[in-house]
């Protein structure tokens, strides 16, 4: 997977649809962001371990889906918040359902926020905006900011 810019965001979903949504409203974001892609937990441990293998930093944000194919969002999350390097990362988990346990376990495993999935651009575009405004996409990570809840 090829880096473009320094601000990246790592969308781990599945979803044609929705990383064409993605893609899309980081295009509207304002400064140089890149969208990197992984539709699974193999190709998200292996964009990470190119990462380090490159010298990159790690993603300004990582946005991950609760259902993926091979193994669930929580178990990614969970080995996401393993790795040293992303303990200042933030991770937003976003689901279309919202079930309780899911979002209590994603908290407790280490989510900075748990949203309902935005629907469209306008929403996707919005919630960037939101995210950026806390500092999570200009590398102060998660220093300044404290956990955001938001249901769109």
């Amino acid at each position: 997977m090829l880096r473009q810019a320094k601000e990246t965001i790592l969308l781990v979903d599945d979803g044609e649809a929705e990383v064409l949504l993605v893609q899309q409203a980081v295009a509207s974001c304002p400064g140089e962001m890149h969208l990197a892609v992984a539709r699974d937990v193999g190709e998200t441990l292996e964009w990470l371990a190119d990462t380090v293998e490159r010298g990159y930093e790690m993603p300004r944000l990582i946005l991950l889906d609760l259902k993926l194919p091979k193994l669930a969002g929580l178990a990614v999350l969970r080995t996401l918040r393993m790795e040293a390097r992303l303990q200042n990362v933030p991770i937003v988990v976003f689901s279309e359902v919202h079930e309780p346990p899911d979002v209590v376990l994603s908290y407790q495993l280490g989510a900075n926020s748990f949203v309902k999935k935005p629907a469209n651009l306008v929403e996707f575009t919005q919630f960037l905006h939101e995210l950026a405004d806390l500092g999570w996409l200009n590398g102060k990570g998660l220093h300044q900011s404290h956990s955001m809840s938001v249901l769109i």
